[in-house]
């Protein structure tokens, strides 16, 4: 036999699929070459698997072996083809007999020269693929086993080397196993950063408490040394811990991205994400030659906190409108469009001038009137109408440093947000949203129904800060959750004075 043909994956965006390895070996100038848009990484498995091959007992004759990669108008990224084209090889120049099982079992896996199999990137996206695609059996490295057991309904063969995956096949047994994960003993329970320990600032944190529980961004301006860092590191222990489809999801964006630790590769805490200001707009966003995801991507699920967000630049910024309102990022490329999921909570921090004291009782601002100015006027009123949550936060006497700690735990907090996340997802449960941020104008005319004299009142205090009709909308879905969280079904006038009072702009405090 001078043919054959196997499959492995690749992945766009964050899903799988299929590729098919053929290979073709005939008389003439030997060598090997690789055809079908492969990239740099894809071309230099030829030395790979040449080596592979040599090393673990087989022979490679003086031939010439062309390598497909279909489909061929997409481009192939990756070093994960290695195996599935040394298997190919073999099987199309005898030292493998055709098997059933073939057409059954996706390849994936980095060959080293001496034919051990390395670890690749995007596994759990494309063994996810093959269970999608009906596969039976996924042929990955054993260091892959761990994340790839997340997926059910497909038999996973863990190997590592080349010659041990032959071995199986021809003896016409492919050895599958599985590891056992006990996903609810994993989700960790004890955070680094407790709302405990965080002394004084109530107002701050019952704005992150209606952040948690309704899914909004929240900004807190205010000098520094008043907590803001530590109170937004705080937010993902008052997340309700992840169900088993948001660790899949998760770990997904993580394995495709090559950032899950070998010690550990699977997530089952809220990602906590908190890129420098001096971040661009590719790495916050996404994209790339390859388009990767960015940090609003390996955010979703969880929070992305912006430290001193004025810093940013302000065209990174804005290309936060469209994450914001929809919760996902469209990343345009010359080959094409890629969707990622960008479901997060913004916590933003600001100081209130580039100093940081501008209008502080016990430290003199240094910055002059158009300092201030042009610092506040960095965020863009677009930008900022898309906060739901803003606040101020105040200096605090230094003596309650040394006062034991006397407010709730996060786990107390954290309990009371699950029941009104349960409020909102038995609420929302045929329309395919999860929290009251997520509600389209539609849905706040249904689910935030107030009295005409409630509104005519709301309605005339926004005038006086003058508000958007987009703030009006906030307002009702912060006094929604405040309602959820009091565990109340009618939104009162409480209700909605409190929402009001978190949205107000807090940027100017001339």
């Amino acid at each position: 036999m001078s043919y054959g043909k196997l499959f492995s994956a690749g992945v766009q965006g964050l899903d799988g699929y299929k590729v098919e390895i053929e290979v073709d070996i005939t008389g003439g100038l030997p060598g090997l070459s690789i055809v079908g848009l492969a990239s740099k990484s894809v071309e230099e498995a030829k030395d790979r698997v040449r080596g592979a091959i040599k090393h673990s007992g087989f022979k490679l004759d003086p031939e010439k072996i062309t390598v497909n990669l279909a489909p061929a108008d997409v481009k192939k990224e990756g070093s994960h083809y290695d195996l599935a084209i040394a298997m190919c090889v073999l099987l199309a120049n005898g030292q493998i007999e055709n098997s059933p099982l073939f057409s059954r079992t996706l390849f994936l896996g980095e060959l080293s020269l001496d034919g051990r199999l390395r670890s690749a990137q995007g596994v759990l996206a494309m063994t996810l693929f093959a269970r999608e695609a009906g596969f039976q059996f996924a042929a990955l490295p054993k260091e892959n086993l761990k994340e790839a057991s997340l997926v059910k309904g497909i038999k996973l063969v863990p190997i590592t080397s080349l010659q041990e995956l032959v071995k199986m096949f021809q003896v016409g047994q492919l050895r599958s196993q599985k590891i056992d994960i006990d996903f609810v003993s994993m989700r960790s329970q004890e955070y680094e950063y407790d709302f405990q320990y965080v002394r004084s600032q109530e107002n701050a944190k019952r704005a992150l408490s209606i952040a948690a529980a309704g899914g909004h961004n929240i900004i807190m301006t205010g000098p520094p040394g008043t907590g803001k860092t530590l109170l937004a590191r705080c937010l993902p222990s008052i997340l309700p811990l992840l169900s088993y489809e948001e660790c899949l999801d998760v770990t997904k964006i993580y394995s495709v991205a090559g950032k899950l630790k070998k010690s550990n590769p699977i997530i089952t805490e809220r990602p906590f994400r908190s890129p420098h200001h001096t971040a661009s707009h590719i790495s916050l966003v996404g994209g790339g030659s390859n388009a990767s995801p960015g940090e609003i991507t390996l955010a979703h699920r969880g929070v992305l906190f912006l430290d001193e967000i004025p810093e940013f630049h302000r065209q990174t910024l804005e290309a936060l409108r469209q994450p914001l309102e929809d919760g996902v990022i469209t990343v345009s490329r010359a080959k094409g469009t890629v969707e990622f999921p960008a479901s997060f909570i913004l916590v933003a921090s600001a100081n209130p001038c580039p100093c940081g004291y501008f209008n502080d009782p016990k430290k003199e601002c240094r910055c002059s009137n158009s300092q201030i100015v042009n610092y506040q006027k960095k965020l863009s009123g677009p930008f900022m109408d898309r906060i739901d949550i803003k606040i101020f936060l105040e200096r605090f006497a230094l003596a309650k440093l040394a006062q034991k700690a006397v407010a709730d735990p996060s786990e107390n907090v954290r309990k009371q947000i699950e029941k009104a996340r349960q409020i909102q997802a038995k609420r929302f449960v045929d329309i395919g949203i999860k929290t009251n941020s997520q509600m389209s104008a539609r849905q706040i005319e249904t689910y935030c129904d107030v009295s005409e004299k409630l509104k005519k009142s709301i309605v005339a205090s926004m005038e006086k800060e003058n508000l958007s009709a987009r703030g009006f909308h906030k307002i009702l879905k912060i006094s929604r959750t405040i309602a959820d969280l009091n565990n109340e079904k009618e939104i009162g006038q409480n209700h909605l004075f409190e929402a009001l009072s978190y949205y107000q702009e807090q940027g100017d405090q001339r």
